[in-house]
């Protein structure tokens, strides 16, 4: 497996905390406000990081391009996808703010960039990590460029064919040697159907690339990101939100502080739940098996001399005699007493 990879204070690997992520996006609807609030509420549902997108409408869309299916059925649908994205941007001076109010904060500020200048602006600004979304997998061009920042990377996967994801591999480590590179399974709808998760393709990716893998989660309830957590993703991301209701195309596929925080206490207990993968008895077992596990004991009165067969015991608890592992070295042997009916066979009974 490859080594672990440092994002800020947080270290990515086998041994460690799933790192998880509260995808605040867009939600933030253009209002510096909303977006410190999203960052304040993330930080105190337990996410490790935030995560925004940086973007200027222009550079990501033609005038003409008609909106994603589920961006119809979430905002108004006489306004072009242009026209929404505009009202969603975040300019420089906001940037650095957020990134200012993420450290005294005390949570992880990250974003997505969607063009080479917003890039170069994530950078200038000292952000600790890429965030790649599913789009930038089949833009060779552009793997290439925020690879050369020597950053790590996270990036989706939503849409891919392994094959593509493949190719993206190839061009980042055409650039790079380091293998900071992290994917994340995708399904990219906005809800997506729990059957769509494809949770086992994690597996499959982190065997093809050797690299480690997470999961971007859009479904609507906590059961994947569990599902995935055991499947070895080092790292969940979900959409957050302050309120479901609020006008926008993320909302209503998001999670609130109350079910974010749920979901951040079942990823934890997952964690525990999974342990170190030595098969291995806790304490509490330990000190359960002398109750629990049982011994060669007498069936009848025995008498001395006779010879111990199969017949004249039986195992019973507890476990403070001879193992019935160790059956077969005192079938055969003989008593040096007598022994009254459930009585525990030691071996100083035996000659």
């Amino acid at each position: 497996m490859t080594n672990e990879i440092k994002i800020g204070q947080h270290l990515i690997g086998q041994n460690q905390q799933v790192f998880i992520i509260a995808e605040a996006g867009v939600n933030h609807n253009g209002n510096i406000s909303l977006a410190k609030e999203l960052i304040s509420e993330a930080n105190k549902s337990g996410a490790n990081c935030v995560k925004f997108q940086t973007f200027k409408a222009e550079r990501v869309v033609v005038n003409d391009a008609p909106k994603a299916e589920y961006q119809t059925k979430t905002t108004n649908f006489n306004e072009s996808q242009l026209e929404m994205l505009k009202k969603l941007e975040l300019n420089e001076d906001a940037h650095r703010e957020l990134i200012e109010f993420c450290h005294k904060t005390g949570i992880m500020f990250l974003s997505t960039p969607y063009n080479k200048k917003d890039v170069d602006l994530l950078d200038q600004l000292g952000v600790d990590a890429f965030k790649l979304s599913s789009i930038h997998i089949v833009e060779p061009d552009f793997i290439s460029y925020v690879a050369e920042k020597g950053k790590p990377i996270l990036m989706s996967t939503g849409m891919a064919t392994l094959s593509e994801v493949d190719e993206a591999v190839r061009i980042f480590r055409q650039i790079r040697n380091d293998d900071q590179l992290i994917l994340l399974q995708c399904t990219t709808n906005y809800p997506s159907l729990s059957e769509h998760a494809n949770l086992n393709s994690i597996k499959t990716m982190n065997c093809a690339f050797n690299l480690h893998v997470g999961y971007s989660d859009h479904t609507q309830t906590h059961t994947a990101c569990i599902v995935a957590v055991a499947l070895g993703a080092k790292i969940i991301e979900k959409h957050f939100t302050l309120d479901k209701k609020l006008e926008g195309p993320d909302h209503s596929s998001s999670e609130t502080p109350e079910s974010f925080k749920q979901l951040v206490n079942y990823i934890r207990e997952a964690e525990q739940t999974l342990g170190s993968g030595r098969k291995e008895p806790v304490d509490i077992e330990i000190r359960n098996a002398k109750g629990m596990r049982r011994s060669i004991v007498a069936v009848k009165k025995l008498c001395k001399g006779d010879i111990i067969t199969n017949d004249c015991i039986e195992f019973k608890r507890p476990a403070t005699g001879i193992s019935p592992r160790l059956l077969d070295q005192i079938i055969g042997r003989k008593l040096r007493i007598n022994l009254e009916k459930n009585s525990l066979i030691d071996w100083n009974h035996l000659k």
